[in-house]
């Protein structure tokens, strides 16, 4: 393809609250398996963009311990490759990221480098699949300088003022672009996908740093609107932002659907993601397990219903899960019942436990382990 790719992974939600603590949000688990940036590194091998950067900086650990290998989206090439940056000290600068323009600005000799006359820039919580090869056509048949993919939001499905909300002219020019107004005019969201061509990013990064702006969508998007010819692309298939505890726990509910289950899991092209060698989940006794999906590695001696265990979750004797997400590593005991909760990893739950959030508002659970304390 005649693009590089630039995933912005670095960033941090106040909407996640505690589920953020200690993992970015591109690093969030997604559907039993994956992680929120396997869907737009899938996106990037499968649109044969063969050379991808990945902007990193808060709580990078696990994030960076996902990517240590190229190999599981294809990247592992001696032409292009996979390419991790986090902020790093020089001579003339010795700041974090301080916003999205300038993640790229302090990398600009990955673009500068580079040869491929475009770049697609894609943000690392969304949920979705897409072939960025349209898009690039789409933003050459229209001649434009800046081409952003949107989708429309309905208000059962998320609360569109959390995103850039956009107008679009019937010709498909951006005419309005507003980042989380208050009172939205059109339910028409940026999914955080971009396609520019690199020359003239590089010239904008440079004329964003120079006035001290920092800032991506409010110092070049939203600036050049009246200047630039930015144009929309409609994205008309599944897509969610993970950026609210709600919306992530929507997200992985809608895969008990068939529909999205199969769209994900069985329709072409794949979503790839990191593999770890663990037994298939165990179901000991009595043990049930309806409408949910259940990770390798996974014990299960209790019931569970309409809810996703991630990798390597125990449950006890006795114990029920209900409309629940138990994420990677929990230890649950004897005779507990949750429901309506999202049980953070790692996590050990007390034989005799209760935990019931509201339906439409699920609670998080995160307790102090002391499987690991030594004594």
């Amino acid at each position: 393809m005649r693009a590089v790719g630039i995933i912005l992974a670095g960033g941090n939600s106040n909407r996640m609250g505690e589920l953020s603590n200690k993992r970015a949000v591109a690093a969030m688990p997604i559907a039993g398996c994956y992680r929120a940036i396997d869907f737009a590194l899938s996106n990037m091998s499968n649109s044969h963009i063969q050379k991808v950067a990945v902007f990193t900086q808060y709580n990078s650990r696990s994030l960076n311990e996902h990517l240590n290998s190229s190999k599981w989206w294809d990247f592992g090439r001696k032409q292009g490759g996979l390419f991790v940056f986090t902020p790093t000290i020089t001579a003339t600068n010795s700041y974090w990221y301080k916003g999205t323009a300038d993640a790229l600005y302090q990398n600009i000799s990955f673009l500068k480098n580079a040869h491929e006359p475009y770049v697609v820039i894609a943000s690392g919580d969304g949920v979705y699949k897409m072939d960025y090869n349209k898009v690039l056509e789409y933003h050459i048949a229209k001649g434009a300088d800046i081409t952003i993919v949107t989708t429309d939001v309905k208000p059962e499905d998320d609360d569109i003022t959390r995103f850039g909300v956009v107008k679009v002219s019937d010709e498909g020019r951006v005419i309005g672009f507003e980042e989380k107004p208050i009172v939205a005019e059109t339910n028409t969201a940026s999914i955080g996908v971009y396609v520019v061509r690199r020359r003239q990013l590089i010239e904008l990064l440079e004329t964003a740093a120079s006035e001290e702006r920092t800032d991506f969508v409010k110092d070049i998007l939203v600036r050049y609107l009246s200047i630039k010819k930015v144009n929309a692309y409609k994205l008309d298939t599944y897509w969610r932002n993970i950026g609210s505890a709600d919306s992530y726990f929507k997200t992985n509910m809608d895969f008990l659907k068939k529909d999205i289950r199969d769209y994900f899991f069985r329709e072409q092209p794949t979503v790839y993601t990191k593999v770890e060698d663990l037994p298939p989940a165990k179901y000991n006794g009595d043990a049930v397990a309806s409408n949910s999906l259940v990770a390798s590695g996974c014990i299960i001696n209790g019931k569970v219903y309409d809810s996703l265990l991630f990798k390597k979750v125990y449950i006890g004797n006795n114990t029920v899960i209900k409309n629940s997400i138990i994420l990677n590593d929990v230890h649950i005991g004897d005779n507990c019942h949750i429901e309506n909760c999202i049980i953070e990893s790692r996590d050990t739950i007390k034989a005799n436990t209760t935990y019931v959030g509201e339906a439409d508002k699920p609670r998080v659970i995160i307790e102090k382990s002391m499987r690991y304390n030594l004594q």
